[in-house]
């Protein structure tokens, strides 16, 4: 219970003298400190300005009064997940990644499942609410607000920081010194639950590789997200030549970023040798809940509704994978080359001797069981043959089809079960073939 005003010390009332704006917002949460800011003038009809008072030692005064709390006093609370296991109103999470992993979009995909109150990608029910988004990389109107529409976000609980009104006109908003400004924006915003900082490290005004300074600068935006309670998502990038570290090493600037973050995401892209890519978001980190698993996913480019002229990507939710973050990157960006190294020069050799002893072809499911008893994987014989530049050739139709790996020059003698059946209109090839039909016909 407040005490009344006339039980304030003349420390307290000049201490208080000296609140900000913003810091008067977040006491009014104190008891104590709402009936020091009262008997200072700044409530009320009376509210005052009085001068900033500065204590001896030129630091700017403060409350003098220090608070201590009974364990006993304080209620257990579970934590409110909005996405479980994910996301935690009032916590700060951050999502790293390598630069087009499509760390921007999954972190829209989420503001569009809130304002949907869509289904996450475990198919539970999103809590409905509405989410703020600052980007220092992307416009609104051509970039943002097309992959919104186009995952199905409701864009009248969508906002965006615009800038910031000043004494001296209209500035562009900078979360290391406005983050204050924003929570009394932000309040007016009753059911906000999801806030985007795009990239997070803009909101550190010192060296974002100094733990000191990034503690400093993210403190305002873990305050946002306890005084507002909501989710708050900051987006940073991976720092290069990092890969098969931990993954919370990897994220970009000091190790305060993943420290001071409740859960820490990262994100991963590779294209297979069949063109397609596949994508990964895992949990490296968790103080709050399991800090393993993750989804896969996809992105494609569709037209929004009734707006042809305009296309915007999109997330695709797959399957649940389990493992740890280290695992499943490995999984994803690993570079073959690398990682196998001379796995890949042997089983070339392998491969190369093997085809000499049989002519120069061999059907690739004789490959295969010869590769399996020899301990080789099938992706590194597959890679072998592409560094060889071995030729698959389609032979015989119905049972008797066969996919033979050939080296260049060799030639297939023409007996009947050969021999693939000409296609009207197709030039049949010098070995009874079907030349030109199909590049390379390999699915793995």
């Amino acid at each position: 219970m407040a005490r009344p005003d006339e039980f304030v010390s003349r420390s307290e009332r000049e201490a208080a003298a000296s609140l900000s704006r913003i810091d008067r917002y977040i006491l009014k949460k104190n008891p104590v400190a709402e009936a020091v800011a009262r008997a200072a003038g700044h409530y009320g009809n009376g509210a005052r300005h009085v001068p900033q008072q500065e204590a001896k030692n030129g630091v700017a005064g403060d409350l003098t009064s220090v608070q201590l709390i009974c364990g006993a006093s304080i209620k257990p609370e579970p934590i409110k997940w909005l996405w479980p296991g994910w996301l935690a109103l009032g916590k700060l999470h951050v999502i790293g990644g390598i630069a087009g992993s499509g760390k921007t979009t999954l972190a829209l995909a989420v503001a569009a499942t809130i304002t949907s109150a869509g289904r996450w990608p475990d198919a539970s029910r999103a809590e409905g609410g509405s989410a703020l988004i600052w980007s220092g990389e992307d416009d609104p109107a051509d970039t943002l607000i097309p992959r919104l529409l186009a995952m199905g976000a409701d864009l009248y609980r969508v906002h965006f920081v615009s800038g910031v009104l000043s004494d001296s006109g209209n500035r562009a908003f900078d979360p290391a010194v406005d983050m204050p400004g924003l929570i009394l924006a932000a309040a007016a915003i009753k059911d906000l639950r999801l806030m985007i900082l795009d990239p997070i490290v803009n909101a550190v005004a010192g060296d974002g590789h100094k733990n000191g300074d990034v503690r400093r600068g993210l403190a305002p935006v873990v305050d946002f997200a306890a005084s507002i309670g909501c989710a708050v998502l900051g987006i940073t990038h991976f720092t290069k030549g990092t890969a098969g570290r931990e993954p919370i090493e990897r994220v970009t600037g000091s190790l305060a970023f993943g420290a001071l973050a409740r859960v820490v995401m990262v994100a991963a892209k590779i294209k297979e040798d069949d063109g397609t890519e596949r994508r990964i978001i895992a949990r490296a980190k968790s103080n709050i809940g399991p800090d393993d698993g993750g989804y896969a996913y996809r992105l494609e480019q569709i037209q929004i509704p009734n707006r042809d002229e305009i296309t915007a990507s999109v997330v695709y939710w797959g399957e649940a994978l389990p493992g740890t973050a280290r695992q499943l990157l490995a999984t994803v960006e690993a570079d073959p080359d690398e990682i196998e190294g001379d796995s890949v020069a042997s089983v070339l050799e392998w491969l190369r001797d093997l085809l000499k002893d049989e002519g120069g072809q061999i059907d690739r499911r004789d490959i295969m069981k010869a590769a399996k008893a020899m301990g080789h994987k099938e992706r590194t014989v597959h890679r072998a043959r592409k560094k060889l530049g071995l030729e698959v050739r389609q032979t015989g139709f119905g049972r008797d089809k066969r996919s033979m790996w050939a080296l260049v020059g060799s030639h297939i003698p023409a007996n009947p079960a050969s021999i693939v059946p000409i296609v009207p209109g197709q030039k049949a090839g010098t070995d009874g073939t079907n030349s030109g039909t199909h590049d390379d016909p390999e699915v793995f």
